[in-house]
């Protein structure tokens, strides 16, 4: 194991497949293995990239890939897929889109099955993104499955969260709905070549002026309507995200708008820097880590001490109607 951290550390393309493999499959020694490789992150910036099946996700992830490499910085990718739920399996096929980026060295692309995990990431995307930033590479990007709006995980791994939208794909109110829109640092409004995308483009800025502390409100006086500013003192901390106009098959990267998504997303970094939020957001998401693997330890270990046959006992009493549910669970912790 200490020769694969090793190869990690020297940019070995075979020792990192091989670590990320270990972690994702829970293998004996990949705890050694990201302990030995903590110290060594912190480096990377990392990138979410989310919103509903169909939008072209994986398109503008290959073409951020491109730009971002025509600008002499390394990129992994990590493209999550969904899990059948009923074979068990992934199509992975995310790669198929990505072919342009093949036998690039300043490239790494690793894709990964949810494996029934919810929120769009799979349980083990944050192992594989500190991996990542041992590596040494200087962005991460995180696809996540076409997410709904309460897959909003990705907020918790990446530093700037892409929001993707694309024309067409229902009404204006289904675009703006709470949940998904609300974890956006940039909002992209991709296929921008279709018809319908300025109205897209138009009711996402309209929302996203209507919630910011800094709108502009419009009030009635004397049958008049007028126009009244309602600044925040705060204002310089706040940010608003933008809107940008993708369409990631475009050829160059000015064409496509990916390079004024590069900005955009650039222009965020600096922001939480300037504003001094970098620090308590990683803070947070530190924080609600570890509730999230206090979780996972104590429900594996308290049913790992369980006596044999008790949760099988506790369903056919519940079934029974002998105990609710509540008093199923006491029965359960007193039994442990």
């Amino acid at each position: 194991m200490s020769s694969l951290v090793d190869g990690v550390r020297a940019g070995s393309r075979r020792s990192l497949a091989k670590l990320l493999t270990i972690i994702e499959n829970e293998r004996e020694g990949a705890r050694e293995a990201l302990a030995a490789l903590f110290p060594h992150t912190g480096r990377a910036w990392i990138l979410g990239v989310t919103g509903a099946p169909g939008t072209g996700k994986s398109s503008l992830v290959n073409a951020l890939a491109k730009a971002y490499r025509a600008r002499g910085q390394t990129v992994a990718i990590i493209a999550v897929d969904p899990t059948s739920p009923f074979t068990g399996g992934a199509i992975l096929g995310d790669r198929i889109r990505m072919r342009d980026l093949a036998g690039d060295p300043g490239v790494f692309i690793r894709s990964m099955a949810t494996r029934g995990s919810l929120g769009g990431l799979a349980r083990a995307t944050r192992e594989v993104i500190r991996v990542l930033d041992a590596a040494g590479f200087d962005r991460i990007v995180v696809e996540t499955v076409g997410a709904g709006q309460s897959e909003v995980e990705i907020v918790r791994a990446a530093h700037t969260t892409v929001v993707v939208e694309a024309p067409g794909l229902g009404d204006d109110v289904q675009a703006i709905k709470a949940g998904i829109l609300e974890i956006a640092d940039v909002l992209v409004v991709n296929k921008a070549d279709r018809p319908g995308a300025q109205n897209t483009i138009r009711a996402l800025k309209a929302m996203l002026e209507l919630g910011h502390p800094t709108r502009t409100a419009r009030v009635n006086h004397h049958g008049q309507r007028m126009q009244v500013d309602t600044p925040v003192a705060e204002a310089d901390s706040i940010w608003l995200p933008p809107v940008i106009q993708t369409v990631a098959t475009a050829e160059s990267a000015e064409e496509s708008g990916v390079a004024a998504l590069i900005d955009a997303i650039d222009a965020h970094r600096d922001h939480l820097h300037t504003a001094g939020t970098l620090e308590p957001q990683e803070r947070e998401r530190i924080m609600i880590e570890l509730r999230d693997r206090l979780q996972h330890e104590l429900m594996t270990r308290l049913l790992g001490s369980l006596p044999d046959g008790l949760l099988t006992e506790t369903v056919r009493r519940v079934q029974a109607r002998e105990l609710d549910p509540r008093q199923a669970v006491a029965w359960i912790l007193d039994a442990s």
